[in-house]
C-alpha cells in the first residue's frame, strides 16, 4: 500500500506538493509535523504536512520524504485549515501563510555542503587561483560548507567558484537542513545529598576550616538564595556573592556544592497569581453583565465605550473568567508601541498566566512562547496581529483592543490579512468567543452590531464621573 502526503512548502508556489511517505515513517507522520523534502532540484525545505492519503495511483512518480523533523505536530489541524482560510480568503499561497505563521527557526533551510571527490586525486595544476585553494581545503579537510569557502577565498560570491569546481568533477554539492533553534543553557547550583539534613549541614559549618574564609561566605550567600529563591542559578549566586567562579569550582570539587546545565527560559517566568484588587463602578458593573450575556447569545460582542470609560477593567474581568474554566485568552492589540503599558498594567493582575508575543522577540524566544502556547501552558497571550497564527490548545476568548485600527492589516507582503477579520472566523472554528473594544468602532463592525450580527454594548460615560469633552462648533 502506497501512502502519500500532501506538503505545504514555505514559498509562493500556488499549490501543496506531493510526496511518498517512507515505510518506517508511517506509523509517526502527522499532519501538522515538519518533514525535510527535496524541492526544485537539490533545494531542501522544512515543509509541513497538510494532510495525508492511502492507495491511489498518480501521473507521476513522487519523491519521497527525506527526514521526519519533530516528533509531535508543531502546528494544530486548525491552524491548517485557517491557513488555506487564509489562502483562499486573501488569494495567497499556503507558502506564503506558512512562511508569516512560523517562527523563523522553524523554517529551516537548506545549507550547501561541498564533499570531495576522491576518485579526482591530488593533482591541482590545471586549476585556477580560487579553485586551488578552495580543492586544497576540500583535500585537506573532505568536506566544506560555503561560509568556510567565503572564509579560504575571503569573498562573498563564492558561486562561480563552487559551479567551475562541480563541472571539473573535483567535488559534489549536499544539501542538508538545519535547525536553529537552540536552548539556551544555564548552570544551576544546588548543595550535596550528604548535607541535606539539619545536622549535617551545621556540622558542615561548625567545622569550616579558618584557612578558606572566602569559600564560606560564598556557601552562606548559596544558602541565603536557597532559602529565599527555591533554585539558586550560578549567575545569581555569583552577582550575590562578589566571588569568581574558581571559588565556587572549589567548592564543587569538595563535593559540597553541585553544578548541574539545564535548559532554561530565555523569558523568566512570573509567579502565577490573579490579583483582581479593584472595584468597579455601577455602570462598569452593568456593561460586564451585557457583555457576558451578549457573548452567550452571539460569537462576537462590540464594547463601544469613550475613552477613560474603563474598557480594560471589563477586559481583565473577563479574563479572569476564562482563566477560572481554564481555557485560553488571546488579548489583540494594534502596534508593538501600546504594548508596554498594558503588559505592565496586565502582569500586576495575572503575574506569570501573562505571555508576551511580537516581532521584536528573538527568534529562539518566539519558539519557547509558540510551544508554550501549543501545550497549554501560557493561558494568556498579548501580542500584535501575528499573535494570532500561535497554536492555540484551547482557546476561549479573543479580545481585539481598538478594533477599528488600521494597524490590524497586513499591508505587506503576503498574506494581506486583517487580523480583526481573521480572528473571527478562527475563533469561530474553536468555540471561542470575540470582544471588539473600541471608542471609535470601524463601520464595518458597528454596522454588524446594530442590525444584531454581533452584540452591541456602550459605555458613555467615563470612569470616575470626569466630564466628556465639549464639542466645538
Amino acid at each position: 500500500m502506497t501512502i502519500h502526503a500532501e506538503v505545504i512548502i514555505p514559498l509562493a508556489v500556488p499549490k501543496t506538493f506531493t510526496y511518498s511517505v517512507p515505510e518506517d515513517m508511517r506509523d509517526r507522520l502527522l499532519p501538522g509535523c515538519r518533514v525535510e523534502v527535496e524541492f526544485g532540484g537539490a533545494k531542501r525545505y522544512a515543509g509541513i504536512v497538510s494532510s495525508i492519503t492511502e492507495g491511489g495511483a498518480l501521473a507521476f512518480e513522487p519523491k519521497p520524504i527525506l527526514n521526519l523533523l519533530d516528533v509531535e505536530p508543531v502546528v494544530h489541524a486548525e491552524q491548517l485549515d485557517l491557513w488555506m482560510w487564509i489562502s483562499g480568503y486573501y488569494l495567497c499561497s499556503q507558502g506564503e501563510v506558512m512562511a508569516a505563521a512560523l517562527p523563523a527557526h522553524f523554517k529551516l533551510s537548506s545549507e550547501t555542503i561541498l564533499i570531495y571527490n576522491e576518485e579526482y586525486g591530488d593533482d591541482f595544476t590545471h586549476l585556477d587561483g580560487e579553485e586551488y585553494l578552495v580543492a586544497e581545503g576540500l583535500h585537506l579537510r573532505g568536506e566544506l560548507r560555503l561560509e568556510e569557502v567565503q572564509d579560504i577565498l575571503d569573498i562573498s560570491h563564492v558561486y562561480p567558484v563552487v559551479k567551475r569546481l562541480i563541472e571539473k568533477r573535483v567535488c559534489i554539492a549536499w544539501e542538508s537542513l538545519k535547525e536553529r533553534y537552540t536552548p539556551k543553557k544555564e548552570t544551576f547550583v544546588r548543595l550535596h545529598e550528604r548535607y541535606a539534613s539539619e545536622e549535617a549541614l551545621e556540622g558542615l559549618l561548625n567545622g569550616w576550616e579558618a584557612r578558606a574564609p572566602k569559600q564560606l561566605e560564598l556557601l552562606m550567600a548559596y544558602l541565603h538564595l536557597a532559602r529565599s529563591e527555591g533554585e539558586v542559578r550560578q549567575s545569581d549566586l555569583l552577582k550575590k556573592s562578589g566571588a569568581g567562579a574558581d571559588r565556587l569550582r572549589a567548592l564543587a570539587d569538595r563535593g559540597i556544592l553541585m553544578l548541574e546545565k539545564r535548559s532554561v527560559d530565555r523569558i523568566r517566568p512570573m509567579p502565577r497569581e490573579v490579583r483582581i484588587d479593584f472595584e468597579l463602578s455601577e455602570k462598569q458593573s452593568l456593561a460586564l453583565e451585557a457583555v457576558r450575556t451578549a457573548l452567550s447569545e452571539k460569537s462576537v460582542c462590540l464594547l463601544h465605550g469613550v475613552t477613560s470609560s474603563g474598557k480594560t477593567l471589563l477586559y481583565i474581568q473577563l479574563m479572569n473568567d476564562c482563566l477560572k474554566t481554564g481555557r485560553q485568552v488571546l488579548f489583540l492589540l494594534p502596534e508593538i508601541a501600546l504594548t508596554a503599558q498594558v503588559i505592565r498594567r496586565l502582569q500586576h493582575h495575572f503575574g506569570g498566566y501573562i505571555s508576551v508575543y511580537h516581532s521584536k522577540f528573538s527568534s529562539n524566544e518566539r519558539v519557547e512562547i509558540w510551544n508554550k502556547v501549543r501545550s497549554g501552558e501560557t493561558r494568556i497571550l498579548l501580542g500584535a496581529r501575528s499573535a494570532l497564527f500561535l497554536p492555540f490548545c484551547d482557546l476561549g476568548l479573543v479580545i481585539v483592543d481598538e478594533e477599528h485600527d488600521p494597524s490590524y492589516k497586513q499591508q505587506d507582503p503576503a498574506p494581506r490579512y486583517h487580523a480583526r477579520d481573521t480572528a473571527i472566523h478562527y475563533a469561530s472554528r474553536l468555540g471561542a468567543k470575540v470582544l471588539l473594544g473600541s471608542a471609535t468602532p470601524s463601520l464595518e463592525s458597528y454596522r454588524n452590531a446594530v442590525t444584531g450580527k454581533y452584540g452591541l454594548v456602550t459605555m458613555d460615560e467615563r470612569f470616575g464621573g470626569i466630564e466628556m469633552p465639549e464639542e466645538s462648533d
